[in-house]
């Protein structure tokens, strides 16, 4: 009687170890199986995130930005200068200071905006610019009105927005509605899909993913863009700048 008691309990205690065993094992089948789901899930996001393109002008002339003994002002204060720098074909022109060091301002004057400056600043006769501000802040609308407005191919700019990591369902948002980094992944988006001769880009990495970055990057080296660009991230200037502007001193 007390020996098939004990069987009873040895039994008992084997289906309860093995009912253990068999939860564990399960455990580990169902941490596999997401495991393997988040790899494809990455393989497939990565297939997505392709290569970019880039089809930049090429101009008739070799030199396309030349500056001499250029100062620029705020208001009475001069921000920097004198500036002397030439940009040809080919090249990436990072410019380099301490804020307020006139920057943006002289972006803008390359785009032909009411700066206040002395010297000289001459562009190549018939140049297509591709602009991507600083500023996000004016975007609004749907995405439609804007693509209308800055006459991009449709699908072409929302197949970059898709690598760049947008949702089918972030196309029917307005633009108001976007964080920072979709906003600006929206210019950027449509910068990519314009013939340009020269690229001006004033802070493009504001908000975006590092994986995006790598991207655009990757696509600055492989393209050979002719650009300006102001941009804080070190890595990034070093590795798609091929000469440096420094603005705060005069320049030799």
């Amino acid at each position: 009687m007390e020996a098939s008691k004990v069987g009873a309990a040895d039994k008992g205690f084997v289906g309860h170890k093995s009912a253990k065993m068999m939860k564990r094992a399960k455990a580990l089948e169902a941490r596999q199986e997401k495991a393997l789901e988040e790899k494809q899930g990455l393989l497939q996001n990565r297939e997505a995130a392709e290569a970019l393109k880039l089809s930049p002008l090429a101009h008739h002339a070799r030199r396309l930005v030349s500056c001499s003994d250029l100062t620029l002002w705020y208001g009475e204060r001069k921000i920097c200068g004198p500036l002397r720098f030439t940009l040809e074909q080919g090249e990436r022109a990072a410019l380099d200071g301490r804020n307020g060091s006139g920057k943006s301002s002289l972006l803008k004057l390359l785009m032909g905006r009411d700066i206040r400056h002395e010297g000289t600043l001459d562009l190549a006769p018939g140049l297509n610019i591709s602009w991507v501000p600083q500023d996000t802040s004016f975007l609004r609308g749907s995405l439609e009105d804007f693509i209308r407005r800055r006459e991009v191919d449709e699908s072409l700019f929302k197949a970059v927005l898709r690598k760049l990591g947008f949702s089918r369902e972030q196309f029917a948002r307005n633009l108001e509605d976007f964080s920072g980094g979709q906003k600006k992944k929206a210019l950027i988006a449509a910068s990519l899909c314009e013939r340009a001769h020269l690229y001006i880009w004033d802070e493009p990495l504001n908000f975006l993913d590092i994986e995006s970055r790598l991207q655009i990057e990757e696509l600055l080296r492989q393209f050979a863009p002719t650009m300006i660009f102001v941009e804080h991230d070190r890595a990034f200037q070093e590795a798609a700048a091929t000469k440096v502007i420094p603005l705060d001193g005069p320049q030799g």
